[in-house]
């Protein structure tokens, strides 16, 4: 499976995120996704803001970083599972939308 880097080589680290909070971890799935965690951001002391390009966002929030990092990494692999399901060249446009919608959804069940 394709392996997360850091999103713009880590040039964000420290730069204040979509939450807020300094960004503390940032990294990008070649696929088109993206995870970022925040620190002190304004509704909770972390943060977890996720998306898949053209998709989706979710975030989710965290009293501790310990928390925080070990959902960010059930959740990359989960991420990495979406977007493995949404590359389906076999479905036509309106299939490809039904079943991407509902993956998506799941996934934000899953993590809520």
């Amino acid at each position: 499976m394709e392996t997360w880097t850091q999103f713009e080589s880590g040039s964000s680290i420290g730069k204040i995120g979509s939450e807020s909070g300094a960004i503390i971890l940032d990294d990008e799935h070649p696929m088109g996704a993206r995870i970022t965690i925040e620190r002190d951001g304004h509704t909770a002391p972390f943060s977890i803001t996720c998306g898949v390009y053209g998709w989706m966002v979710h975030t989710r929030f965290f009293s501790a970083e310990s928390e925080a990092r070990h959902a960010c990494e059930e959740m990359k692999l989960a991420l990495a599972e979406l977007l493995h399901r949404l590359d389906r060249s076999d479905l036509d446009e309106e299939d490809a939308i039904k079943l991407g919608g509902a993956a998506c959804a799941e996934f934000v069940e899953r993590f809520p």
